[in-house]
C-alpha cells in the first residue's frame, strides 16, 4: 500500500495508523520560518511528517520516534527510499524513553506531533491502532514535559489535536511553560463543526494570532485556502 506525493512516496501497509488529512494538514501548516537545524518527530507513524518537513526544510537533522515495531521499521524504510535518507532517522522507543536518553544533547528547533488523543470509549480491537492513537499510550502531560526538556529557548512545538481538546491542552501547555503563537481552527466544510486545532508553540508569553481553515467547499471540491496550503503535496492539487 503506496501513498504517492509529489517528491516522495509512503509505504504504508505495516504501520497502524494510515496517512490521513490530520498528518498533511500538520505537515503543510508548520512554519519553518525561523530555519530549523534540528528538528524531532514524535510518535512518527509512517513518518510522514518527517518527510514533509525534509522536503519543506533545509535541516540538517530530522530525528523521529515511534513505540510501535511494525511502524518504525515501515518508517526507517520510507526514510531510506525517500530523497533525504542522509538527514532522516527514526528511533524505536517509547517517548518518555528517548527523552531521557536525550537529555544534556543539542536541543531541537521544532518539535512536531501528531498525538494519540482518543479516549477509552473510542477504543478498537486493533491493539497497535489503540497505541497510535489513544491518549493513555502518551498522555498530554507526558508528551509536554518530555517537549520543554528538548525543545530549545527559541524552538517552536506544534501539534494538531482536536477542537475540543483545545483549552486543556493550552492550559495544560502554559503550566509547564509553553504558550500559544498561532492556533488554526479546521472545519471540513463551512456548516459543520470545527473539529481541529492545530497549535504553534513557543516558551516566551506573548500575544498569539489565530484564523480558520476549511477544507472543502462540496463533496471532493477543495477551498483554495485548502489546495494553497497543501499543493506541494498532494499529486492532485
Amino acid at each position: 500500500m503506496i501513498f504517492k506525493f509529489k517528491q516522495f512516496s509512503v509505504s504504508q501497509s505495516q504501520s497502524a495508523m494510515k496517512i490521513g488529512t490530520d498528518n498533511v494538514l500538520l505537515g503543510a501548516w508548520v512554519s519553518v520560518d525561523h530555519f530549523p537545524h534540528r528538528i524531532l518527530d514524535i510518535g512518527a507513524g509512517t513518518g510522514v511528517l518527517s518527510l514533509m518537513l525534509a522536503q519543506r526544510s533545509e535541516a540538517m537533522t530530522i530525528d523521529a520516534v515511534e513505540i510501535d515495531e511494525s511502524s518504525f521499521i515501515e518508517c526507517t524504510e520510507n526514510f531510506e527510499n525517500s530523497p533525504w535518507s542522509d538527514r532522516l532517522f527514526c528511533y524505536f522507543a517509547s517517548f518518555q524513553e528517548f527523552a531521557e536518553e536525550m537529555q544534556g544533547e543539542e536541543p531541537y528547533d521544532l518539535i512536531i506531533s501528531n498525538p494519540p488523543f482518543y479516549t477509552e470509549n473510542y477504543k478498537t480491537n486493533s491493539l497497535a491502532r489503540n497505541k497510535a492513537r489513544f491518549e493513555d499510550s502518551l498522555p498530554f502531560e507526558t508528551l509536554m514535559d518530555g517537549v520543554v526538556q528538548l525543545l530549545s529557548d527559541e524552538g517552536v512545538f506544534s501539534v494538531i489535536i482536536p477542537f475540543q481538546e483545545e483549552e486543556r491542552f493550552i492550559s495544560l501547555a502554559q503550566s509547564k511553560g509553553l504558550f500559544p503563537q498561532k492556533i488554526t481552527r479546521v472545519k471540513g466544510n463551512e456548516q459543520s463543526e470545527l473539529k481541529r486545532s492545530l497549535i504553534a508553540f513557543i516558551k516566551n508569553k506573548g500575544e498569539y494570532t489565530s484564523d480558520f481553515l476549511v477544507i472543502e467547499k462540496g463533496r471532493g471540491q477543495y477551498t483554495e485556502a485548502y489546495i494553497s496550503l497543501t499543493k506541494d503535496f498532494y499529486l492532485k492539487m
